[in-house]
């Protein structure tokens, strides 16, 4: 995995722009009210709740906000009712696509993803025609910074327990740790704990196989990919595209 740089850690290295801030606010109010619903409005004993408020602070969305969407949805208040929905679909190239979705509107959802897909060249799948590439696990990136990432990648074997099926690899100058989603919260603490500096970390779907790309081809995909996260109903995107830095710094920059 060195010197490559899978969807879920690219999304984290393209820049977010002012203009998308108020899309994230709507995206993670619409998952804090969810969770809440679903869980409680407690977030010690409700852990879908935990990681959408910390995906709420990581794009810096007031206190009060915070506070608002968990009540709505603990309430049960406003009088919408939204649907998760998973979509699975071929992006150009052959890459394996996946979207986590909440809707008040099924029918428009699917119509405007189905399009996106078409447009690209790609489909829209049926159920589970793409997801048994994928397994639920907690991704921490450790930014390196001016130390050498092999030396931290070390220390990280010692300092954490990812399980049989987790993994610590170098990504470039990034610390890629795949584990668990039980095993996600205390891993963070302990990295957090021992001044580790965290890119980013969320429970994710990571991919078991990858589709390399070069320029022309992830100029493409990423079209599509980022298409499909601007539609507000879509709360996250999964792809098993796999672009090497030099190519990705070539056609983001």
């Amino acid at each position: 995995m060195s010197g490559h740089s899978k969807w879920a850690g690219i999304k984290h290295k393209k820049a977010i722009v002012d203009a998308k801030r108020g899309q994230a606010f709507t995206k993670v109010a619409a998952e804090l009210s969810v969770a809440a619903r679903e869980g409680g409005d407690d977030p010690v004993g409700n852990f879908r709740l935990r990681l959408a408020i910390q995906k709420a602070r990581e794009v810096n969305m007031p206190a009060d906000n915070i506070e608002r969407a968990i009540q709505r949805g603990a309430g049960g208040k406003d009088g919408v009712k939204l649907e998760e929905v998973r979509y699975e679909g071929y992006g150009p190239h052959g890459v394996a696509v996946m979207l986590d979705v909440l809707t008040d509107n099924r029918n428009r959802t699917v119509a405007a993803i189905r399009n996106l897909f078409t447009r690209s060249g790609g489909s829209l799948g049926e159920a589970n025609s793409v997801a048994w590439m994928f397994s639920n696990q907690g991704i921490i990136r450790i930014e390196a910074g001016a130390r050498d990432p092999e030396e931290i990648a070390l220390e990280l074997l010692d300092l954490l327990d990812v399980g049989a099926d987790g993994d610590i690899a170098v990504d470039g100058t990034s610390v890629q740790v795949s584990l668990a989603p039980h095993l996600f919260e205390e891993a963070r603490r302990r990295v957090e704990e021992a001044g580790y500096t965290v890119e980013a970390a969320e429970v994710t779907m990571n991919p078991g196989t990858s589709i390399t790309l070069d320029a022309p081809q992830a100029r493409q995909v990423l079209r599509l990919l980022d298409s499909l996260e601007d539609l507000d109903d879509v709360q996250q995107v999964y792809a098993n595209a796999e672009i090497p830095d030099e190519v990705l710094e070539s056609v983001t920059s």
